[in-house]
């Protein structure tokens, strides 16, 4: 292969390309873009994992421009993907936080909303997503099919995505069952589901919480036949894969699960009564869960070489938002260092929460081990993998994201003098940085939410791990940040976040 021979690598985002600008080739390139859900920068061991194995994910890194300093759309599941989707952050967003809708599916986003998929389909383009959705239940105003997608296949509710072994999965808008006991697939049960600690179980105790089918596996089927199918046409190719969210969940005869076991040695056991079904080894099964997907991902980009298609490709590696917190579903992510020395897990207004491994693949166009240290987020995918596809005239008008094509390709320097900001609503926050300086204002508390706590600040230059708050120290830059906040953040009824939306224009 010309470029790119990956070992077997799990979690990344994958996007394949040609930049139309400097290219004769008659046909577009491809873009595959690989979402892992909940993966933190420490998980992988080419950042620094010594726990972890990720031989395809670290040949990626190798053979691509990495984003050090790379925000997900958010610090949970929905509205990063929305950010990722429409290039809008979430001050302007149309989804800011994670809302269940019965009986299945998430806060849809409204009727005609503009997407990546939704432009590269009509641009040409064969697109298929394959994993997780979150965005719109089936047959919502957002739902895949109605954003552009060909082919769907996967999870289309969050919360029926906290496990491996559901008892169905979608198919466009066709509910597909599958021979999974619904014990497993319905975290209403998981959470009563709690094995007795007393006598100590052994691994029966353990086995009736998984099924016969891993969705894991059921999806990446799907994906690589979508590949095959659609060799000879441009593509998008989305992979939101789910691992590796919890639930802790992976075949027993996942290959590299024995080889963690003895690496961790004994483990305390994960009963359950937490939401997830309980996990004999926590550790050992997690670490099998990347494993297992950093192989599915060298599959993927085996099947590109053979195909001859991996040259016309950009690959795109990323997560939606930082590690899950220590001790969700019996994890122990600070033990692991899953988001290496930053501040805070998922859900935070902090780097744990916000800065996620990101890397872009492109043989003969994006220079290998290249490094972009610049600021850097979610809203950018969309007018750079448009710009790196020749589609510039298609970028919508009014995006908060830039195009990082010259950037990743080394023909000019990443973007300066600009500001990232996010807000969630369900925990109450707004964070903002310049890149060197970073500020992060919070509600007081759910029943005083207008009010927030003094604003926060760091220097993110000298102290990454944001220990240092300097508010007292730098009042000018505060309210330099702060009116950057109140500029960037448009209220919006469905998505209240009071202690902003009643800001006076002149506080």
């Amino acid at each position: 292969m010309n470029g790119m021979r990956l070992a077997i690598v799990s979690l990344v985002v994958v996007v394949t390309g040609l930049v139309g600008a400097t290219t004769s080739t008659a046909r577009p390139p491809n873009i595959v873009l690989f979402l892992c859900d909940d993966l933190g920068t420490g998980d992988l061991s080419v950042l620094g994992s010594r726990e972890i194995r990720t031989p395809n994910i670290d040949a990626l890194f190798a053979q691509g421009t990495r984003l050090t300093r790379h925000w997900a759309g958010n610090a949970v599941c929905a509205p990063s993907r929305c950010v990722l989707l429409t290039g809008r952050h979430p001050g302007h967003a149309v989804v800011r936080s994670n809302r269940e809708f019965k009986p299945e599916g998430q806060a849809p986003m409204p009727a005609g909303t503009v997407t990546l998929v939704g432009l590269l389909h009509e641009a040409g383009y064969a697109t298929g997503g394959f994993g997780k959705w979150g965005l719109g239940a089936p047959g919502s105003d957002s739902d895949p099919v109605a954003c552009g997608f060909d082919r769907f296949f996967g999870y289309n509710c969050q919360r029926e995505a906290h496990s491996f072994y559901p008892t169905h999965l979608w198919d466009n808008r066709e509910r597909v069952e599958l021979e999974n006991p619904a014990l497993s697939g319905d975290p209403q049960v998981a959470r009563a589901g709690r094995i007795a600690a007393e006598p100590p179980p052994g691994d029966g105790a353990f086995a009736r919480f998984a099924g016969t089918q891993y969705s894991a596996d059921l999806i990446a089927e799907q994906q690589l036949a979508f590949v095959r199918e659609h060799a000879a046409e441009p593509f998008f190719l989305y992979v939101p894969t789910t691992v590796p969210h919890l639930a802790l969940q992976v075949p027993a005869a996942e290959p590299s699960l024995a080889d963690y076991r003895r690496h961790f040695g004994e483990e305390r056991p994960y009963l359950g009564g937490g939401g997830y079904v309980p996990c004999q080894r926590p550790l050992a099964t997690y670490a099998a869960m990347i494993t297992r997907m950093d192989r599915e991902v060298g599959r993927l980009v085996a099947l590109l070489d053979e195909l001859g298609l991996s040259d016309e490709t950009i690959f795109v590696f990323t997560s939606d938002n930082g590690a899950t917190f220590p001790g969700c579903g019996g994890l122990d992510t600070a033990r692991l260092k899953s988001n290496g020395d930053l501040r805070q897990w998922k859900g935070s207004p902090y780097e744990g929460g916000l800065r996620v491994p990101a890397v872009v693949v492109w043989p003969g166009r994006i220079p290998a081990g290249g490094v972009i240290d610049g600021i850097t987020g979610f809203e950018d995918w969309l007018p750079t993998l448009l710009d790196l596809a020749g589609l510039a005239d298609r970028i919508p008008a009014g995006l908060d994201g830039t195009s990082l094509a010259a950037a990743v390709q080394g023909l000019a320097p990443a973007p300066v003098g600009r500001i990232l900001y996010r807000e969630l609503t369900e925990g109450r926050w707004q964070a903002v940085t310049d890149g060197r300086w970073k500020a992060v204002r919070q509600a007081v508390g759910p029943k005083q939410a207008d009010r927030a706590r003094p604003t926060e600040l760091y220097d993110l230059a000298a102290d990454p791990g944001e220990a240092y708050d300097l508010a007292a120290e730098q009042p000018d830059i505060v309210r330099a940040l702060e009116a950057a906040m109140q500029r960037e953040h448009v209220p919006h009824p469905a998505w209240p976040l009071p202690f902003a939306d009643t800001r006076p224009a002149n506080d």
